[in-house]
């Protein structure tokens, strides 16, 4: 047989396997396009359908968009798979790879996935919200941006903290804006020579007469304790959040300047010293 005979019915062969397979594989190739064309929109349609429950579930701006790509991706991730599956490209190893690389990222980044997930729950519970005051992980501050991974506070100092989401939901949080109030609490030392009735009185009128201090629930003034040089007053005022260093500050300088008026003493420590003549 010469060369020119082999050729040709190799030829024939090849394209009678390339017949074979077309009529094999091409309803499949077609219906994983069409799958691949239907899972598409699908999740397009998935996609938009979460960010606007989202939305309308009030959900941090931060979070909407992030959430849905997040999502879009895992879903074309699952289609891309399947559509390989349908068209005879063996996905167990790919799959067992896939996971093997997400186990060892996730281990990787265990610290940078927990403050993750910490965002995303104080972004959907919201705890606290940009604006309010704060104390947690020992830093107390006004919320300046909730961020996916951290916290940013602004300290009373004009100081930057920075916590991470992961710590804080995990951790206690006192927040001091979200009753719409705030108690002061301030301690007053007069002398045991001080009659209390008109002590408590003047200290009261102070706290009726400032205009930033709240009415209701009514300020309250007492006696905490018999201390060494003097006799302790509680002084309890509520004021809005905003107002609380305003408050304490103002609430003490007016509270110095009526006992002065009032000739009510804050004595000084004293110590009485007894001599034995021997």
């Amino acid at each position: 047989m010469s060369n020119l005979e082999i050729s040709v019915a190799q030829l024939e062969d090849l394209s009678t396997k390339a017949y074979e397979l077309g009529i094999e594989y091409a309803p499949r190739l077609a219906l994983a396009i069409l799958t691949l064309l239907i899972g598409l929109w699908i999740i397009s349609g998935i996609s938009k359908l979460v960010k606007l429950s989202m939305e309308r579930s009030k959900v941090d701006p931060t979070l909407i968009p992030f959430m849905g790509s997040f999502i879009s991706w895992m879903l074309k991730v699952l289609l891309f798979i399947s559509v390989a599956s349908m068209i005879g490209i063996a996905t167990t190893s790919f799959i067992a790879v896939l996971g093997a690389a997400g186990l060892a990222i996730g281990l990787a980044l265990q610290g940078s996935l927990a403050n993750f997930a910490g965002g995303v729950l104080v972004m959907i519970f919201k705890p606290y919200k940009v604006g309010d005051l704060i104390e947690s992980q020992g830093h107390l501050g006004v919320v300046k941006e909730v961020q996916i991974f951290n916290t940013i506070l602004i300290a009373p100092q004009s100081k930057q903290v920075i916590i991470p989401n992961g710590a804080t939901s995990n951790g206690a949080i006192v927040n001091y804006t979200v009753e719409g109030k705030i108690r002061v609490d301030l301690s007053v030392g007069v002398s045991y020579s001080a009659d209390i009735d008109e002590t408590k009185a003047v200290l009261m009128e102070v706290l009726v007469a400032h205009d930033k201090v709240m009415q209701d629930p009514a300020p309250f003034v007492g006696v905490s304790e018999m201390a060494d040089s003097s006799v302790n007053f509680v002084v309890r005022p509520h004021c809005l959040p905003k107002d609380y260093w305003e408050v304490y500050f103002s609430v003490n300088e007016a509270v110095k300047k009526a006992l002065d008026k009032n000739a009510i003493s804050i004595p000084f420590p004293q110590r009485d010293v007894h001599l034995i003549q021997p």
